[in-house]
């Protein structure tokens, strides 16, 4: 029975993980934790792992801190940056009681529209992201368009491509978004959307268009249930669930 710590409890991903851990029948839910409550409840109740959704502004922190605690953690927050985790890597050094996995989207469908993002990137002139979500989302862009936005970064540099073609001179409204290691992201924020992204490939006379949605958050958890069977085993730092569906 592995025994998990839910940070950021209360909020809409915290609550829908509790309730999936519970169903579980090999985890079981040791402690929950929201603001203003004791993360010392994390060792007091011996938790495996350490399930991490709290507000970007602490998160970083609590990672720090359960490290040093040497639990294991999974991060579903937002805004783990590549800055953020060489932090992590350093905390960790050379240790191998304590694993952690960074998840910027919990979503296979997202995780496989990623990996198809970075597979088709060097073949198109032009790439852009819009990514869309509810308003009460306090982070943009989203962990899952900026990681996208890396990866295909990456595959564009290694094949020498050049930046997508843009003859904006003029833009005093930020109308055409902001840019992730020279990939366009666009962030929309409407009432009615849960999770859902879109990546734009185009040549001339072609568009490709990869696009996900997650309506409900219960279609997250068996990312989330996977992440945390799989974390005791990944060594050191690991990013994104595909290292968990085996897809790298």
């Amino acid at each position: 029975m592995i025994r998990i710590a839910v940070v950021g409890a209360l909020g809409r991903m915290g609550r829908a993980s509790v309730r999936a851990i519970g169903d579980s029948p090999d985890m079981s839910v040791v402690t929950e934790i929201d603001v203003d409550d004791d993360m010392n409840s994390v060792v007091d109740q011996n938790a495996d792992v350490v399930l991490v959704f709290s507000p970007p502004g602490v998160a970083h922190e609590q990672v720090q801190w359960c490290i040093e605690q040497g639990r294991h953690v999974v991060v579903g927050t937002s805004g783990f940056d590549e800055a953020a985790i060489e932090k992590i890597r350093a905390a960790i050094g050379k240790s191998d009681a304590v694993n952690v996995l960074v998840v910027p989207n919990f979503s296979v469908g997202a995780v496989l529209m990623t990996r198809f993002a970075a597979q088709a990137a060097p073949f198109f002139e032009s790439v852009e992201i819009i990514e869309m979500h509810h308003p009460g989302k306090v982070d943009a862009p989203s962990g899952t368009a900026q990681h996208t936005a890396e990866v295909m970064a990456r595959a564009r540099a290694e094949a020498n491509c050049a930046p997508s073609p843009d003859a904006t001179t003029s833009d005093p409204y930020g109308a055409r978004g902001g840019q992730v290691e020279g990939i366009g992201v666009h962030a929309v924020r409407v009432r009615g959307f849960m999770s859902s992204q879109q990546v734009l490939l185009g040549i001339e006379g072609e568009i490709l268009t990869l696009r996900y949605d997650s309506v409900t958050r219960e279609s997250l958890m068996p990312g989330v249930l996977a992440a945390l069977r799989a974390v005791p085993t990944l060594p050191g730092t690991t990013v994104g669930l595909d290292a968990v569906l085996t897809l790298s």
